[in-house]
Order: C-alpha cells, then sequence, then structure tokens
C-alpha cells in the first residue's frame, strides 16, 4: 500500500547552523525539543538523472519517524506531492509504475546516498497543535560509484503541518533572516547533492535560452509542451488524480492536430504513424471520462423531471447500467500507459524532437506559414458546418456536425500553436473556437445521451418496466438539440466577421 501526502516546506542556509528562536512568530507559543534523529537515504535515479532533470526524487530511507520508500512529485515551488510505501529492498511496483513515463525501459539505481544528524523541533500554539517542524539537519552526501565524492554542508528546513496556513511560513522567514539565515538556493538536498558531488564533466552549466524565430521553432515548442505534458500526467492518470484522464487525452489530441495541420512544416511520411498512435492513446484514455460525461447528463436530466413524470425504477436501473459500464472500463487508461506501444510512443515522440524531419518551409518566417495553416483549417471547418446544417435533422446530420466539431478542435489547437507567433489574432479565434467547440460538445454528449436512453428503455420494457420516462428524458434531448443547432449559425458567422480582416490571421 502507498500514502501520499502535501509536503509544503522551506530550506535555509545559516552561516551559524542554528535555529533562532521562533517563539512569537505567528501563533507559535512555544517551540518544543523533540530530540536527534539519524537519517539514512539512498536515492534511486537512472544513470542519466531522468528523475533529478525532472524534479522527482525516489529514496529508500531508515531512521526517524517515517522510514520507507519516498517518492516526491513537484506541484509548486516548496510543495511536492510525497507518496510513501513500506521499507523493502527493491523499488516498490507502484513507485516504479508511477515514474515509468520518465524512466521507460532504464535501470533504477542508487546514485547517492544522504546520511543526516536532524535536530528536530516542533512549533506549536497554545494549545499545543502541532503548527509546523523546524529542524536543523548536518548533511553528509556521497555517490557510491563514481570515486565516492562526497559533501558536507548544514541546512535549517521548516515544514508547514497538515492542514496548516502556509502563511505561518512567511512569518516565520522572517523572524529567520532577522537572524541572519537566507533561503537555500537548492530546492532539495537531492539537488545539492548532485550538484555537489558531480564530476567536472558532470557539472551542468547554465540553461540555454531560445527564443522561437522560424515557423519550424514555433512547431516544435509547441510539441515539444505537449510530449512534456504527456509524460509529467502519466503519475496523475495513475493515482485518479481528477481531470487528469482529461487533460491527457487533450495533450495527445493536441499533439495529433499540431502534426495534421502543420505537415508544410514537418514530414508527414514521419508524423502519420505518430499520429495514428496518438488517436489510438486518445480512444483509450476517453473511454471511462466519456462514460462519466453521460452519466452526469443523464442524471442532471433525471433530477430535473417533476416526481410524476418518473415512473418505474429508472434511478436504479440508470445506476446499475452506468456500474456495468464502468467496471467494462475502468483500467484501461492504466493499461494503456503500461502497454510496450506507449512506451514506443513516447520514445518516438523524443526521436522526431531531437532530429524532427523538417520541410523547406520550416526555415521561413512564422507568420506566413502559421496563418496559411490556420485560414486553411479555418475554411474545412466552415464547409463541414455548411454541410451539416444543410441536412435535416436527424442521424446524418447527428454525425456531420460531430465531423465538424472534430475540426473545431483541430482549428483550436492549431490557432493555439500560432499564438506565441501570431499574437493577439490567434488568441481571439481561440477564445470564439471554444465556445463553437463547446456548444458543438454538448450537441454531441445529446446525441450520446439519446443513444443511452434508448437501450434502457429497451432493457426497461424486456424487463416488463414502464419505459414512459426515458422517452420523456429522449424528446428533451432533442429539443436541446434544436436548440444548439439553432445557436450553430450565429456562433460561427461571429467567428467569421471577428476575424476575417484580423492581420495576419
Amino acid at each position: 500500500m502507498t500514502d501520499i501526502k502535501r509536503e509544503i516546506e522551506r530550506k535555509y542556509e545559516s552561516d551559524a547552523g542554528v535555529l533562532p528562536d521562533l517563539t512569537g512568530a505567528d501563533g507559535v507559543a512555544a517551540v518544543l525539543d523533540r530530540g536527534v534523529a539519524e537519517l539514512d537515504a539512498v536515492y534511486y535515479d537512472t544513470a542519466d538523472e531522468r528523475l533529478a532533470a525532472a524534479g522527482i526524487t525516489l529514496r529508500r530511507r531508515t531512521g526517524g519517524s517515517d522510514a520507507g520508500w519516498h517518492l516526491k512529485f513537484p506541484v509548486a515551488p516548496g510543495v511536492r506531492d510525497e507518496i510513501h510505501a513500506p521499507l523493502s529492498e527493491t523499488v516498490p511496483a507502484a513507485l516504479a509504475a508511477l515514474v515509468r513515463s520518465r524512466v521507460r525501459r532504464q535501470e533504477l539505481l542508487p546514485l547517492v546516498r544522504i546520511r543526516t544528524r536532524r535536530t528536530l523541533r516542533h512549533l506549536v500554539d497554545a494549545d499545543g497543535t502541532l503548527l509546523a517542524e523546524a529542524a536543523v539537519d548536518e548533511v553528509r552526501a556521497e555517490r557510491p560509484a563514481g570515486g565516492g565524492r562526497t559533501a558536507r554542508w548544514t541546512e535549517i528546513e521548516v515544514e508547514l503541518a497538515d492542514g496548516g496556513d502556509p502563511a505561518l511560513l512567511d512569518k516565520v522567514e522572517k523572524r529567520l533572516r532577522k537572524a541572519g539565515v537566507r533561503r537555500s538556493p537548492s530546492s532539495s538536498k537531492l539537488a545539492r547533492a548532485l550538484a555537489a558531488t558531480a564530476g567536472p564533466d558532470r557539472r551542468p552549466g547554465p540553461p540555454e535560452e531560445q527564443t522561437p524565430v522560424t515557423a519550424g521553432d514555433h512547431v516544435l515548442a509547441c510539441l515539444r509542451a505537449q510530449r512534456d505534458a504527456l509524460v509529467a500526467l502519466d503519475p496523475a492518470v495513475r493515482r485518479g488524480v481528477p481531470d487528469s484522464v482529461h487533460r491527457m487525452r487533450v495533450a495527445a489530441r493536441r499533439l495529433r492536430s499540431v502534426l495534421r495541420t502543420y505537415r508544410e512544416v514537418l514530414d508527414r511520411s514521419a508524423t502519420d504513424p505518430l499520429r495514428e498512435e496518438l488517436r489510438r492513446l486518445g480512444g483509450e484514455l476517453g473511454l471511462e471520462r466519456d462514460q462519466e460525461v453521460l452519466d452526469e447528463r443523464l442524471t442532471a436530466g433525471l433530477d430535473a423531471l417533476p416526481d410524476a413524470l418518473v415512473t418505474g425504477p429508472v434511478r436504479d436501473r440508470l445506476r446499475t447500467w452506468s456500474r456495468t459500464r464502468r467496471s467494462a472500463l475502468r483500467g484501461r487508461a492504466v493499461a494503456a500507459l503500461d502497454s510496450r506501444r506507449h512506451l514506443e510512443l513516447l520514445d518516438v515522440l523524443d526521436a522526431l524532437l531531437a532530429d524532427p524531419p523538417l520541410r523547406p518551409a520550416a526555415a521561413k518566417r512564422p507568420a506566413k506559414v502559421m496563418t496559411r495553416a490556420v485560414r486553411k483549417q479555418c475554411a474545412k471547418l466552415s464547409a463541414l458546418l455548411e454541410q451539416a446544417l444543410a441536412l435535416p435533422p436527424g442521424p446524418e446530420r447527428d454525425l456531420a456536425l460531430h465531423e465538424a466539431r472534430k475540426q473545431a478542435k483541430a482549428v483550436r489547437y492549431t490557432a493555439e500553436a500560432a499564438v506565441p507567433a501570431l499574437g493577439a489574432p490567434a488568441a481571439g479565434l481561440v477564445r470564439t473556437l471554444k465556445a463553437l467547440q463547446d456548444l458543438l460538445g454538448r450537441h454531441q454528449d445529446g446525441v450520446m445521451a439519446r443513444r443511452a436512453l434508448r437501450e434502457l428503455a429497451d432493457q426497461a420494457h424486456a424487463e416488463g418496466e414502464n419505459a414512459f420516462t426515458y422517452g420523456v428524458l429522449h424528446g428533451r434531448e432533442e429539443q436541446r438539440a434544436a436548440e444548439y443547432e439553432a445557436k450553430l449559425p450565429g456562433l460561427w458567422e461571429a467567428a467569421v466577421a471577428g476575424h476575417a480582416d484580423s492581420r495576419p490571421v
């Protein structure tokens, strides 16, 4: 089993190496001595330090009150999610899975050993409630391999108690500054240890700042950001963090869209197979989320009906139907991330970004190339909407509007990629397209809801139940669909009018 905790802490340095008196700092009534602990931690990473590069730490620690395996993911400066697992000789499978998107097929090795002599203090209020922990850590770090290089330092660490007010840390820091204590430039003990024990050929230089100049630069920057999102969201999907599956699916869609619409920049013979793998991934990620959206819509529709229109065990049947479908879909997203194909997809993305298959247009100035791509996609969307709205209401129109919805997403993602190069016109188009996409999305949700209601009505009828309520809900969905469709022409015309004369889009 694993345990998750939100860690909010700050690290400091002091020439004196002692903790100043913090009594009276923002409600701190007393500072209690909690003794000295001897901590021994071995930090694991790949040989090329992939986890450290992402600000992630994985350690096996003995000593103290929380011996075991600790995996930490950065959330914000000074804030990390810490996941615990019981002490074992090898990396627990649950933790290894959470770093799989970073590690890929590389081996996790013990890179650094950090031994700490910790003098611990508890900052408590007048009632004795713990507000924060303050520690003076005497640290010795060494690399087991690589010549046994070592480093020593002393630092002060202040960690907020669970549920504490982060404002306390500001008050404590003010008191520390007055005593000559300064913030540590290192985000963690591991980061400092790696830097201090690195060989001369491993010491990192300052990061190179590269400003996108060409059309290829802009497209690759967009692809790189979405690749990074796919990798970063992997642990959140595995942990079931709300909205993480949706966000990963959006990243896959953005990648597919940019690869498709900027074919003038990237050779499609290299990108088309990648797009197909991204389509497959998006499909696997979306199944459970689509069912969740459908459940919410059907439940909301039922809740809105007067009691007199609800006949038979409609709620029970809806719950059973939903539970059965979700059970069949549960785990599909994680299974997709665990597959060999997914690791290969990430490897192919990395290879493409490292050695991109650029076409001649990639070297051109971005405004002309990206404007042409956006306008081409807008023209496709306009044609699809016109064709859909020319059809009579029914399944063919529903399908045509669904195709228009997918194209609206493609145009939006194309425009998003162009915003850094084209500025306000592209940003305004993105906002308009989001409104259009949302409307088409609600329409498609209604199509799926009507399909589900027909299925539920058939099941109810077969069981001898009254299917009246399903018919009422179906009729209301048809009415809403008509309302959505009536709004579409005006919304798209406003978008065209608002951006037709914009430059460069």
